[in-house]
């Protein structure tokens, strides 16, 4: 069904659990909800590699969209100023609560 849709989105945001894992397929890689999503029009999509903690991911994701709405980041640089931010604090500083997220479709 998402390869039906008709995206004109810059960014597809999926903060929910295990967002980009998929189908192992051998020479590709994962391929998930991330390559539907794309095919439909997402020029770049944000997705989990694992079950992620709510807590976390909201701290993750206002520091994320923070960083693009308002400091003026492109999606990539903004996803890694909020994951090397929560490292830095001890509360988050486990991979666990800020690796899980990925971007696909910049590659800058």
């Amino acid at each position: 069904e998402i390869y039906n849709l008709k995206l004109s989105a810059e960014l597809l945001v999926l903060s929910a659990c295990q967002t980009g894992l998929g189908k192992e397929i051998k020479g590709e890689g994962l391929i998930g909800l991330t390559r539907g999503f794309m095919y439909a029009g997402s020029q770049r999509v944000a997705a989990s590699l694992w079950k992620v903690d709510d807590a976390a991911t909201a701290e993750l994701m206002a520091r994320f969209y923070r960083g693009m709405l308002k400091e003026g980041h492109t999606p990539a640089a903004a996803l890694r100023t909020a994951q090397v931010e929560m490292w830095q604090q001890k509360q988050w500083r486990a991979p666990y609560y800020w690796a899980a997220f990925v971007l696909q479709g910049e590659w800058k």
